[in-house]
C-alpha cells in the first residue's frame, strides 16, 4: 500500500513560484496515475492536473494551465507540481492523490461515486499580494 505526504507549501509574494512534493511510500509508486487538487476556505476541492503512471501525458485544469506544471520521478517516488506566477487567489491546502487509473483522478471532484484511492494530508499555501 503506498501512502502520500505533500511537502513545501508555504507563504510567498504574488507573482512568485513554489514547488510542491508528493512523496510515496512503498514501492509501487510507478503503478498509480497522481494528481494534484486543492481546497481554499470555504470552497469545494478543485482539481488542478493528473499524471499518468508513465508521466508521458499530463492533464490540467484550465485555471492553471499555463502556470502549473505536474511531473513525477519514479526513481525517487515522488511527484511534483510546480506552480508559477502565484495568485493571491492560489492560496488553498493543496492535496496530491493517487489512483492505479488516471479516470478517478480527473473526475474525482465532479463524479461523488469515483474517488482516488490514496489522499495525501495536503499542505498550505498562502500567497500574499
Amino acid at each position: 500500500q503506498v501512502q502520500l505526504a505533500e511537502s513545501g507549501g508555504g507563504l510567498v509574494q504574488a507573482g512568485g513560484s513554489l514547488r510542491l512534493s508528493c512523496a510515496a511510500s512503498g514501492r509501487t509508486f510507478s503503478n498509480y496515475a497522481m494528481g494534484w487538487f486543492r481546497q481554499a476556505p470555504g470552497k469545494e476541492r478543485e482539481f488542478l492536473a493528473a499524471i499518468i503512471r508513465g508521466g508521458g501525458s499530463q492533464l490540467y485544469a484550465d485555471s492553471v494551465k499555463g502556470r502549473f506544471t505536474i511531473s513525477r520521478d519514479n526513481a525517487k517516488n515522488t511527484a511534483y507540481l510546480q506552480m508559477d506566477s502565484l495568485k493571491p487567489a492560489d492560496t488553498a491546502v493543496y492535496y496530491c492523490a493517487a489512483d492505479p487509473k488516471l479516470h478517478p483522478l480527473v473526475v474525482a471532484t465532479t463524479d461523488t461515486d469515483t474517488a482516488p484511492a490514496l489522499w495525501g494530508q495536503g499542505t498550505l499555501v498562502t500567497v500574499s499580494s
